[in-house]
């Protein structure tokens, strides 16, 4: 990934929200091409987004090291070949301070909204503080997976004992012989489940669903493995490769042939039949769904787990939570000392709670009360100089958000580079683009495995289908390489009074 060349012309202010992967790369790119008028706004008290967020026993990524990580910043000494939680952090820390962002950013600065400003063509930022600031360019990079979601049950707040999310672990709390009640088995449970049932002296796992989970293929990296990754760069290039292109060809299987996805679960049901005792338990967790309509996970000692004899897996739907106990619709009174939710996100509210208001007073949530979608997933019509980073319809089933992440970052650095030309202060995508784009990712999403029938967090609650992208990911590489200014109206700065050109923020 290669900076677009600069020359000496004014830059925009440009503000980045987030500073999870996205928001990391949104700015290194600007510092490598010698853009440095930008500020990250982070909520939180250090940057890492989903990497700080979730530290609960086990968190790893289900995406090899090599791939999940900037193709402009390699790291040839990963520990294993799927990074863990802590390890994925340290590596955007490090790169924030190789590229000396942390003077960039503002911490504890929640944005809770942003206003444009078509007189002045610029945003007004406002954040939860009270505080506000002006931008000619927002960027989002809030991620889908950043806000937690949390079951409608009646009697929520009634439990008496340490109740948390898995994205929000209290660490605090010791499991050691607790009973222990666990609501979901989700992409998070499959991770924390197997390293606390050990600990606890009973575990109540409540299934409302069952979920399609495959080995994963993962091992610590020898240390004659990193020393060849560092002695030798275009190794580790190579290794990466193949490892994409393997990931690349999965791609298939969800989007045109969703018949191929029938030999990863036949090997699910293998590896359960193999690993457990347990036989109604094994009948009880596996799906009755199509596999792949949600997401397919990877986990080597799920079943084992499962098949502890201090697991009870529990399917039968919940009644309502009490002080000491979960309650089942049969009457059956679970009891619990600790209760932990593993629920997943709300990945289909982009940008929430954030209120974005763009031309006209118009409302971005008014705008996506149908489900959300962006031309290329990036820029939405009525809302100029305003580009959103892992918008709808560029999540990923098959490979690296990052490889994504970095397409749409290409992407913004064209738009950037053109508001630095003197002619033009805003660039609106046209509504028309917009609409038959999207038409035509519905249309192909379609043909997909995710319109199965299933209720997944692929899907809004009226059934759009606003997260995934429904092809190739160099497919997509390939629709983001070029700009095409025409699909934009561009407009030129406003005169102020006495014919002199409005001032623009800028902060050099």
């Amino acid at each position: 990934m290669t900076a677009t060349p600069t020359d000496s012309a004014p830059s925009p202010r440009i503000a980045i929200i987030g500073t999870g992967f996205g928001g990391l790369c949104m700015a290194m790119q600007l510092v490598r091409a010698g853009i440095r008028s930008f500020t990250l706004f982070e909520k939180a008290k250090t940057l890492g987004g989903t990497w700080r967020d979730n530290t609960y026993p086990g968190a790893a990524c289900d995406v090899q090291s090599h791939l999940y990580s900037y193709s402009f910043e390699p790291k040839s000494d990963w520990s294993r070949k799927f990074g863990t939680q802590a390890e994925i952090r340290q590596y955007l820390e490090d790169c924030a301070r190789k590229y000396d962002l942390y003077g960039h950013i503002r911490f504890e600065s929640e944005v809770s909204g942003a206003v444009f400003d078509d007189a002045l063509q610029n945003w007004r930022l406002d954040l939860a503080t009270g505080v506000s600031d002006v931008f000619d360019v927002v960027i989002t990079a809030c991620g889908q997976l950043n806000r937690p979601a949390w079951p409608n049950i009646p009697g929520l707040d009634a439990f008496a004992g340490p109740s948390f999310h898995s994205a929000r672990w209290d660490h605090t709390v010791d499991l050691r012989g607790r009973h222990v009640a666990v609501i979901g088995t989700g992409a998070s449970a499959i991770q924390f489940v197997p390293r606390i049932v050990d600990r606890v002296g009973r575990l109540k796992l409540f299934q409302r669903s069952g979920a399609w989970v495959v080995s994963k293929p993962d091992r610590p990296f020898k240390r004659f493995e990193q020393r060849l990754f560092a002695r030798f760069p275009l190794l580790d290039r190579v290794y990466r490769t193949l490892i994409y292109w393997k990931n690349e060809s999965r791609a298939l299987a969800f989007t045109r042939f969703g018949f191929l996805l029938e030999t990863f679960a036949w090997k699910a049901r293998f590896e359960a039949w193999r690993q457990m005792r347990d036989a109604d338990k094994r009948r009880r967790l596996i799906p009755d769904y199509k596999i792949g309509c949600k997401r397919i996970l990877l986990a080597s000692d799920w079943y084992p787990a499962i098949d502890r004899d201090n697991l009870d897996l529990i399917t039968d739907d919940i009644d309502h939570i009490e002080a000491d106990a979960v309650v089942t619709k049969d009457g059956t009174r679970h009891a619990a000392d600790v209760l932990i939710y593993g629920t997943g996100f709300q990945a289909t509210d982009f940008l929430a709670p954030m209120a974005i208001t763009g031309r006209n007073g118009a409302s971005l949530n008014a705008a996506w009360r149908d489900g959300a979608e962006a031309y290329k997933g990036i820029s939405v019509s009525g809302f100029p100089n305003l580009f959103i980073l892992y918008g709808p319809n560029t999540n990923l089933a098959h490979s690296s958000i990052v490889f994504m992440l970095e397409s749409q970052v290409r992407y913004v650095m064209q738009c950037i580079e053109t508001l630095r030309e003197p002619a033009v202060a805003t660039m609106d995508v046209r509504a028309d683009r917009q609409q038959a784009y999207n038409r035509d990712v519905q249309e192909r999403l379609d043909g997909t495995v995710w319109t199965a029938g299933c209720d997944s967090w692929y899907t809004t609650a009226s059934g759009k289908q606003t997260n995934n992208w429904p092809d190739f990911t160099f497919a997509f590489r390939r629709m983001t390489a070029r700009l095409t200014r025409e699909d934009y109206a561009l407009e030129a700065p406003r005169r102020a009074p006495h014919g002199q050109p409005a001032p623009r923020a800028d902060s050099g």
